[in-house]
């Protein structure tokens, strides 16, 4: 996959730019790259990840990419996102190929939910695939994201987009809502 193929999976979910977002387990950012092209230089990004080297690695392509980009709107946290993240209420949030390596799914998808102010946006990018595999451990197909999204607190899932990998069948991005207070 190239950088458009990036944009393409997430650009039906981010329709406005701005805000406050995050990438979970953006890894070297390349879908951190994406988001950053489609909410644009006014909005504030938290990019999460274990790997210092990765987060570092991604600091500098982001700088490259978008020098225009004011210092210290994106902001890189070195940290696992299955444990508790001091984040602020989050307009929305990126996890791409990063769920599938987690057993407890309930336990993670409780944390992000928190992090989303109501009414904010959770865009999902996973395999289509529903058994594991080494590199793809507890995949999550986008037929049981439905129902795994609505048990989490989330609302208005859908499918935005997919595409062909040739690795394992397709790829796919998906959008759940936080429901607002009144509505939960």
């Amino acid at each position: 996959m190239d950088h458009n193929d990036h944009l393409n999976l997430l650009r039906k979910g981010i329709t406005e730019p701005g805000g406050i977002w995050a990438d979970i387990g953006s890894g070297r950012g390349a879908f951190t790259l994406a988001l950053a092209e489609l909410v644009g230089s006014s909005a504030e990004i938290y990019s999460i990840d274990k790997d210092r080297r990765a987060l570092r690695d991604q600091a500098r392509s982001i700088q490259a990419r978008f020098p225009e980009r004011p210092p210290g709107r994106t902001h890189y946290l070195v940290a696992d996102f299955c444990q508790p993240l001091n984040l602020p209420a989050l307009d929305g949030l990126v996890m791409a190929n990063a769920l599938h390596f987690i057993r407890d799914k309930n336990s993670v998808l409780q944390l992000l939910h928190g992090y989303l102010r109501p009414g904010g946006k959770f865009i999902l990018v996973e395999y289509n695939i529903a058994r594991g595999n080494p590199w793809v451990p507890h995949p999550i197909a986008y037929s049981n994201w439905e129902d795994l999204a609505a048990r989490n607190g989330f609302v208005r899932t859908q499918l935005l987009a997919a595409r062909p990998s040739r690795t394992f069948q397709e790829i796919y991005s998906a959008l759940a809502i936080k429901a607002n207070q009144a509505h939960s």
